[in-house]
Order: structure tokens, then C-alpha cells, then sequence
């Protein structure tokens, strides 16, 4: 299979476009090891950022993102709250989703409990400006050995900024329902990427993902906690780029 087509890329909750800054230097390197040249900043994949908006739930939210994809068919990667975007895209245009890449991610409902906590805090009266997401919060998303680093956390700190309250609060509201049940619907080539240190959803939501959609390929990548976009670009981009190249 050829990598002729854009990628199209859905990020998570609270997270904007420059989640994928060391993804696209890192693709273009791949594309440019594959054809034996130097890679030029910002060469390689035609990649199209989608952000989460433009809906209450995941179906609405999936809408927008296919009036906001290319026209035509397109190559399909979602990361986090993104991959359940994702995979309704899928059931609502399967003939535009050549394939299907889902990074740390999960096919099962909320809980009760993040349901809550979540709702909670989108209800919760301001108090100054808003910062983004708590350092706490930040700190559990990444691997553990991340912990300590301050640059990578503000940088997950400023997507959240740069997005603002009224996302947050639009976001924080979406319930995410189970779509295990619909797996089996999706019919395009699968890769699932998971981390085996990623602290906010396990390697068996990763498993269930892969054994729910037919002939899906299931990958997990060390050194890396939920962000893997941020924590291990260059592993992900070779995982991606061998998508079309095997």
C-alpha cells in the first residue's frame, strides 16, 4: 500500500494541533529513509490536524470532523478521546477511511466516576484565568520517568491554555458510551498503538480494541505513557509509516 493519501489526525482531550510537532519531523524522516535521501523539516506525509470541536457527544463531534477532513479518502489516526471520534467516523463513512490508526485509546464507557469528576470540574466556578490542565493531572499522563520534565509539561499545560475555558468545559461534558459492540463494523486495516507504562488506560482496553476489529495489529510501545505523541514521536512514526511500506 502506497502513503499517497493525507493523514488525517484526531487528537485528544485538550489537546491541540502542536501535539504532533515531533511527529511530523519524524515521519518526514522515515519517508525520507525509505527513499534513501535527507529529510527536509516539515517533508513527508500530507498531515491534516482535525481538532475535537464542533459537538455535545461523540457523533456530533465525528461530524465535524468529517466536514473538517479532506474531501475524498484519507488515512485516519486517533489519538485518546480522538479515537473514539475516530472509529465513528469510520461507521459514518466507511468508503472515506483507507485506514485506521488508534494511539492509546479505549473502547469501553466511562465510568461513574470519571463521568463526575470530570462534570464537576466543568461546573466548578472560575478562579482567575484559565491555566490549562493541573500538573497533576499532566504528571499522570505521562511515563513516570517524565515526571520531572518541566518543558514537556508545559507544554501539555499550553494546549490546554491555547484552547481555552469554554472548550474545557465542552469537552469535560462529553460522555464517552462503550463502543465494544461495534467493533466487528469496522472492515478498514487497523493498527492499535498502545504504552505498556501508560497510566490512564491499560494494556487490556489496548488488547480488547485489537481483538474486537477484524484483522486489526496490535502494537505497544516502551518508554512512553498516555502522551505517546509527545514521548516516543519517532517509535510511533515507524510504526505508522509501516503501514504502507510492508
Amino acid at each position: 500500500m502506497t502513503a499517497t493519501l493525507p493523514l488525517v489526525l484526531v487528537p485528544g482531550y485538550m489537546l491541540d494541533e502542536t501535539l504532533w510537532d515531533a511527529l511530523r519531523p519524524a515521519l518526514a524522516a522515515q519517508a525520507a529513509g525509505r527513499r534513501g535521501v535527507r529529510a527536509a523539516s516539515g517533508a513527508g506525509r500530507d498531515l491534516r490536524h482535525v481538532p475535537l470541536g464542533g459537538g455535545a457527544t461523540i457523533a456530533e463531534m465525528a461530524r465535524a470532523a468529517l466536514a473538517a477532513a479532506p474531501a475524498g479518502t484519507f488515512d485516519l489516526l486517533g489519538f485518546s478521546m480522538g479515537g473514539y471520534v475516530a472509529r465513528e467516523m469510520v461507521r459514518m463513512a466507511p468508503e472515506r477511511v483507507r485506514s485506521l490508526i488508534l494511539v492509546a485509546t479505549s473502547s469501553r464507557a466511562d465510568t461513574p466516576l470519571q463521568i463526575s469528576q470530570r462534570q464537576a470540574a466543568a461546573r466548578a466556578k472560575p478562579v482567575g484565568p484559565f491555566r490549562g490542565l493541573g500538573r497533576a493531572a499532566i504528571i499522570q499522563s505521562l511515563h513516570p520517568e517524565n515526571a520531572g520534565n518541566e518543558a514537556l509539561i508545559a507544554q501539555v499545560r499550553a494546549m490546554g491554555e491555547r484552547l481555552g475555558r469554554e472548550t474545557f468545559v465542552q469537552q469535560s461534558m462529553i460522555v464517552r458510551d462503550s463502543d465494544t459492540a461495534l467493533l466487528a463494523q469496522i472492515a478498514c486495516p487497523t493498527l492499535v498503538v498502545a504504552a505498556a507504562q501508560d497510566q490512564m488506560r491499560s494494556p487490556d482496553e489496548a488488547r480488547e480494541l485489537a481483538a474486537g476489529i477484524p484483522g486489526a495489529r496490535l502494537e505497544f510501545i516502551d518508554g512512553a505513557g498516555h502522551m505517546i505523541p509527545l514521548e516516543q514521536a519517532g517509535r510511533l512514526a515507524e510504526l505508522i509509516a509501516g503501514c504502507w511500506h510492508e
